[in-house]
Order: structure tokens, then sequence, then C-alpha cells
């Protein structure tokens, strides 16, 4: 016996019907299995072998890198790159020494991409040769340096999207990357990041170049400090 069509339709969205419900369940099912081990807790060690990166910055499947470096290779530095790319809305960095050009390169792709990106940095490396400060300010990230020269801004963290804590003593160069013994924990426990999103806010807003006025000596402006800030 021939099917109407209006039966045909009716079985085609019931069919519709039963496989978003299955894809939902799916969702659910993957989110419950993720729940029951708690939130992310990841360490990270190096030195980190050398391996191509390229295919975390371009999601072309067949894209064919020509670079000599193993390719298909998780490391502790491409597994770095992943926690930092997975930002969606924000990313809040904390970072004394910054020269590596591959993560210098996910910060601006992630602003590129409409990720609200702030920085606060060490007032004296910033300007260090290599440093990637400027060109992230070049391209039109909010920095901010430790005002005071007294005291160095050593922090190495980021917080992604506000839930996500990157720490330890890895320092955002070369040297550290490939050659140092440097440790990064990657975490989402909320103890954990709170304290951090609130020691963030604070140094946010104390070395806001608004809140400090240039000092004078004797009613003569100190140029120096005008330039510096």
């Amino acid at each position: 016996m021939s099917m109407s069509f209006k039966e045909l339709m009716k079985v085609l969205g019931l069919g519709a019907v039963a496989f978003v419900l299955g894809v939902e369940w799916l969702n659910w099912l993957k989110r419950r299995l993720r729940d029951s081990h708690g939130p992310l807790k990841e360490v990270l060690f190096f030195p980190s072998p050398q391996a191509c990166v390229e295919h975390l910055f371009i999601h072309h499947k067949h894209f064919p890198c020509a670079c000599p470096l193993p390719h298909g290779v998780e490391t502790s530095f491409s597994r770095l790159l992943v926690h930092l790319l997975s930002a969606r809305m924000s990313l809040d960095l904390c970072v004394f020494s910054f020269s590596h050009m591959e993560l210098s390169r996910a910060i601006l792709l992630l602003h590129k991409r409409g990720v609200v990106v702030r920085v606060v940095t060490d007032r004296d490396y910033m300007t260090i040769t290599g440093s990637q400060i400027g060109a992230l300010r070049k391209a039109g990230i909010c920095v901010r340096h430790e005002m005071s020269s007294a005291v160095h801004m050593h922090h190495k963290f980021a917080l992604v999207d506000g839930r996500k804590l990157i720490t330890g003593s890895l320092n955002w160069t070369l040297t550290a990357v490939q050659s140092n013994k440097e440790n990064v924990m990657v975490t989402e426990e909320p103890e954990l990041v709170g304290p951090y999103q609130k020691e963030f806010q604070k140094l946010w807003e104390a070395n806001d170049p608004a809140n400090h006025k240039p000092q004078c000596t004797n009613g003569q402006l100190n140029i120096k400090t005008c330039k510096d800030r």
C-alpha cells in the first residue's frame, strides 16, 4: 500500500524530532560524564618537545604544512595553546616576560575573533628586545604595566572566560617553553579561580594610568616619568 504525501511528511517529521532528541540526549550524557569527574584539572610540565602547532591556528582539514617539525604530536605547549584558544568571551593575562611568537600569535588571534583581552605586565620587561607587548598594543589590545619602579609584576597566570585558570612558573618566552624546567596548572575549580580573578582586577585598577599623575620635583615636571607612563 502506497503512503500518501501527508503521511510521508509526518513520518519524516517524527524522524527529525527523534534525531534532535537523540543528539540532545547524547550532549546531556557527555555533560554528565564530564561533571562526574569534577572540574577540569590538568598539569603541564616543560620543557616541551618541539612539534608543529600550525593546525591550531588554521582549521583546514587538509592544510599542507611543510615545516620540518613533527606533526600530529600533542605536547605540553600544544595543550597550553589549546586552553588559551578556547577563550570565547574574555582573556585576562598577567605575565612577567612575554617574547614567545606563537603565544603572541594566539593572543592576537583571540583579539581578532572579538575576545576581550586585557594584559598586565612588568614595567621593565615589557621593553626588552623581543618583547611582544608592543605588538599587542599595536593591534589594539589594552595593556597596563606595573606603575611602581620599586617592584616587579612577576605573576604568570591567565583567566579564560573568567572560569578557567592557567598558572605556574612558566614565563612566556621561547627559553622557558623549550629549555627550562617549568610547570603550568590548568583548572576550573571555582575556589582557585576566584582569588585569581580578584588579584587580576586589583592589579588592573591599581595600574590604571588615569589614577597616576606625573611626578614633579621642585615645581618642575618630571618628563622621564611621563614618558615611561
